[in-house]
């Protein structure tokens, strides 16, 4: 895929439940191969935006227009793991390329991408780690070579040790084979560190643009009474880059 073609163009975006608007009038569109932030308080409509990009909400007004060859990807923001349930890392994959007619190679492959050791790959998912886990569903979403993977806050119950090499192995992932990232996050360091476009979701507001145009103004009206942690953020992202 041409890294400055458009892979995906999304026109005067609507979802409703009930009547009650979660998303209205959104447009924005997003260059193969670079990474969109999508940042918003909770309730906003970022995951249901998530759903609706995956084509999982079939009800919405507007267009939603990815290019022709792409591959998506998904990492959903946590699964429950029955701690009792007879299913290992290893299972779970291979049953995943079984159904994509891959080699078992390839399961190999993926796991050892996101860093996966073999003796965990035979660990029942229940008993992994937060962070584990968040690898093994990467692995899970690698398989089949997507151009494109959308992450729903995969670091959510994550500590901090764990969030950092989840969110490094997402930027490695870009930038040694091209992903294009749909990432929504909580955490705007990260946003900031890490992403070339922001978009901002809530209700009927709504901003798009490079990070450093998302400012401090922006995100306290986004956000609401959390104007210190907000400036901190942003202030320290405007001087490194002064």
């Amino acid at each position: 895929m041409n890294p400055m073609s458009k892979v995906l163009t999304v026109s005067d975006l609507s979802v409703s439940f009930n009547g009650h608007a979660i998303l209205k009038d959104l447009s924005f569109d997003l260059d193969a191969g670079s990474s969109l932030a999508v940042i918003g308080p909770n309730g906003s409509g970022k995951t249901v935006l998530l759903k609706t990009l995956l084509g999982l909400m079939p009800n919405y007004q507007g267009t939603v227009t990815w290019a022709p060859n792409v591959k998506l990807g998904y990492v959903p923001q946590k699964i429950d793991a029955d701690r009792h349930l007879p299913i290992n890392v290893q299972n779970l994959l291979e049953a995943k390329a079984h159904t994509l007619g891959l080699h078992k190679n390839d399961v190999a492959i993926a796991a050892k991408t996101v860093g996966l050791a073999p003796n965990i790959l035979h660990i029942p998912v229940g008993h992994l780690s937060g962070g584990q886990f968040q690898k093994a569903l990467i692995a899970f979403a690698l398989l089949g070579n997507p151009n494109v993977i959308l992450f729903d806050e995969p670091t959510a119950s994550l500590d901090e040790l764990s969030e950092e090499h989840i969110y490094d192995l997402i930027h490695n992932l870009q930038d040694e084979r091209g992903i294009t990232t749909i990432l929504v996050s909580h955490d705007l360091s990260v946003v900031y560190q890490y992403s070339q476009q922001v978009l901002c979701v809530n209700k009927e507001r709504i901003c798009f643009g490079p990070p450093e145009s998302i400012t401090p103004d922006i995100l306290q009206k986004l956000y609401g009474d959390i104007h210190k942690y907000v400036h901190h953020i942003v202030h320290e992202h405007h001087e490194e880059h002064d």
